[in-house]
């Protein structure tokens, strides 16, 4: 397994999800630890994000077309 595919699989949801949590620590008013530091929880995640996003993922493979299998468009049928 690439980093890049990890990148696409684990990490940049991680990020994303980091960024929702923060929102919702900000908005509860159960615990004054998670309201204190719910911005510093969506800057952490904003910023995983884009670093997370420039890494593009993996190329999908090329399909290999066979010679046998190919259609000569040069070539007619008959002789003018």
């Amino acid at each position: 397994m690439s980093f890049r595919s990890i990148n696409q699989r684990y990490l940049a949801p991680a990020a994303q999800s980091l960024m929702i949590f923060g929102i919702i620590s900000l908005c509860q008013p159960w615990s004054l630890f998670l309201h204190k530091y719910g911005v510093t929880l969506t800057l952490l995640g904003l910023v995983s994000f884009m670093i997370t996003s420039k890494i593009a993922p993996d190329p999908e493979p090329e399909e290999r077309y066979q010679e046998d299998a190919s259609v000569d468009v040069n070539k007619t049928g008959g002789t003018h």
